[in-house]
């Protein structure tokens, strides 16, 4: 083994887990005493309700753009001024990062859950319960970028991880990862080099009585590509009608687009995304990092070392994204081989932050806003699309590509207050999250207390 692995998983503690009880002296803490168990399911909720607020910073764009322009700023125009800052500072900061941050809070979840004596049964019957909350969110909200859905079926493949080593489990979030990468680096070569050999095969059948296979294949292929590209009328109508057509009409056009979506992203694209991270959750839940046994200056050196390699790494991106003039094999999507090198790095930087203000009581009241909107997650996760709905679609203020961009920040924070402001009020009065107790009293089959006890 290298010395930079063994560098890697010392720092990361995958020689020897932590020990579990409060307490526990690991080397390089600090004098600072572990998280107690209540505080660090705070400090999990905190993180939690940080990154599903950084989600609508990306999602937002989804709400209220049409959809190319999520990774593409010429779609809306966002190529000069304050928009174009507005694509930049998200591009560098947020994108992707956020995703993986959730994606690695819900594997510690189904850690903690597939660990607490329940049972396989509850546990799956409670992941069954997560794909309706995701199918209602997809087909009745309209929200063609659900991920509950996903985050549901990884959840049932994670309930056989449930008593892996710290290192197994890295070694196969490791895996994913390269996955991943082989994917991301075909999909470039393809946008990158699939045009000239398109176009040498159209001359080749132009000429010939007889087109090879091979030659219509390309064609077709790359006719395909071309679609998602550059789409005819009738899918931009299609998307039109998904935000300023009736109720009937947008159903229908999402459902047409989420089938399309599941049915190649999920299992090529969007299971292994989740899941790598869910894994890589498990592991920093095993050693501690997620439960507040590390020290400050771990966290420190963690998000130092997050920052610079992930701002350096977007930087990069976004470098070549912009000085191609935006070619498609920067803008299509799953399409840059270092992408889950940025966003990773910048996850564990940004947790790395949030749990070094939680260790020395920084922001204690902007930290308590965070751990009731993590607490309230599917509630808040749901409440986005119903916001979404409510402003962008039709049926509500049908603002669907009205917004500059900048001005679609404007709403995020409007939706953070709230989500901040009613999370709290709940809480106060209330155990769970009106979805939260719904979703627990369905997975044991009966009504569980909802008031807060006297």
């Amino acid at each position: 083994m290298s010395l930079f692995a063994e560098g890697w998983m010392s720092l990361w503690g995958l020689r020897k887990q932590l020990p579990a009880g409060p307490g526990a002296i690991v080397p390089g803490m600090t004098e600072l005493a572990p998280a107690e168990p209540r505080q660090r399911i705070e400090a999990i909720d905190t993180i939690r309700g940080f990154a599903l607020l950084g989600i609508l910073l990306l999602n937002i764009l989804a709400f209220g753009l049409p959809f190319r322009a999520y990774t593409n700023p010429t779609v809306d125009g966002a190529v000069e001024g304050i928009d174009f800052g507005v694509f930049f500072t998200i591009e560098l900061l947020f994108e992707g990062s956020m995703r993986a941050l959730f994606s690695m809070l819900f594997g510690v979840g189904v850690a903690m859950f597939a660990t607490s004596g329940k049972g396989a049964a509850i546990h799956y019957r409670r992941q069954l319960l997560l794909f309706a909350f995701g199918l209602v969110d997809g087909f009745l909200l309209l929200w063609t970028g659900d991920i509950l859905t996903v985050y549901a079926l990884a959840g049932m493949v994670l309930y056989l991880c449930r008593n892996w080593r710290a290192r197994s489990l890295t070694i196969v979030a490791g895996c994913m990862f390269a996955y991943l990468a082989v994917f991301y680096a075909a999909s470039f070569a393809m946008y990158n080099y699939m045009p000239d050999q398109a176009a040498a095969a159209e001359a080749r059948i132009e000429a010939a009585e007889a087109p090879s296979p091979q030659d219509q294949a390309v064609v077709d292929a790359w006719s395909q590509v071309e679609v998602q590209l550059d789409p005819p009328v009738h899918l931009l109508e299609r998307e039109a009608r998904k935000f300023k057509g009736t109720y009937a009409e947008a159903f229908v056009a999402n459902a047409q687009e989420l089938r399309e979506l599941l049915a190649w992203g999920l299992p090529v694209l969007f299971i292994w995304d989740a899941m790598a991270c869910m894994l890589l959750g498990m592991v920093l839940y095993r050693t501690g990092v997620l439960t507040g046994q590390r020290s400050v200056r771990f966290y420190t050196i963690t998000a130092i070392l997050g920052f610079a390699i992930g701002l350096a790494t977007n930087a990069f991106e976004l470098a070549m994204k912009i000085g191609s003039g935006y070619a498609p094999q920067w803008v299509a999507g799953g399409t840059v081989i270092t992408y889950d090198i940025g966003r990773v790095a910048m996850a564990l930087a940004f947790l790395s932050v949030v749990m070094i203000a939680y260790r020395q009581g920084w922001f204690a009241r902007l930290r308590q806003g965070l751990a009731a909107v993590g607490r309230m997650a599917l509630t808040n996760y749901i409440l986005q699309s119903v916001f979404g709905f409510l402003i962008f679609r039709e049926l509500g203020l049908g603002l669907w590509n009205d917004l500059d961009r900048h001005e679609l920040y404007y709403v995020v924070a409007g939706q953070w207050v709230v989500m901040i402001v009613f999370s709290l009020w709940w809480l106060d009065r209330y155990r769970f999250g009106p979805l939260e107790w719904l979703w627990r009293s369905l997975t044991y089959g009966r009504r569980q207390p909802m008031a807060q006890p006297a």
